[in-house]
């Protein structure tokens, strides 16, 4: 059985050199989400050095792109790569929001990946009580 996707957004209301840097977050999002999460969250404490706290705006408008180039970051199952690539489109231009891994702490219990900034939840469309914090890169 096939889920239904959809595309949010269109390729070309994103500039070119952003599209490009976002399909290579994407890219390296892939590589580095199949590393053990110690590895991961030791590589996202070094990257996030020297890095300025990213707005809610900053942080969606990452999301929006990751999301408009890369079709499997969009699935159910693409939370890992999306956060991961959310993330290092933003330390490319200087931000960082913080990178959250823990379960959903209501049934249907599943781990789960996602992208605060300012203290709220970039794109997920639930309250930040509905996720339960393993552990958090800010």
């Amino acid at each position: 059985m096939t889920t239904p996707e959809a595309v949010l957004y269109h390729p070309r209301s994103i500039p070119p050199a952003r599209r490009f840097l976002a399909r290579a977050a994407v890219a390296c999002a892939h590589v580095l989400a199949t590393q053990p999460p110690r590895r991961i969250r030791a590589i996202l404490v070094r990257l996030r050095r020297g890095a300025r706290p990213a707005t809610l705006a900053e942080a969606s408008a990452a999301r929006r792109t990751v999301l408009t180039v890369s079709l499997a970051a969009g699935g159910h199952k693409g939370c890992l790569p999306r956060s991961l690539a959310t993330v290092l489109l933003c330390r490319w231009y200087g931000q960082w929001p913080a990178w959250c891994v823990g379960v959903r702490s209501r049934p249907p219990f599943a781990a789960h990946a996602w992208v605060e900034a300012e203290g709220v939840l970039v794109g997920e469309g639930a309250p930040a009580e509905y996720f339960q914090r393993f552990f958090t890169v800010e």
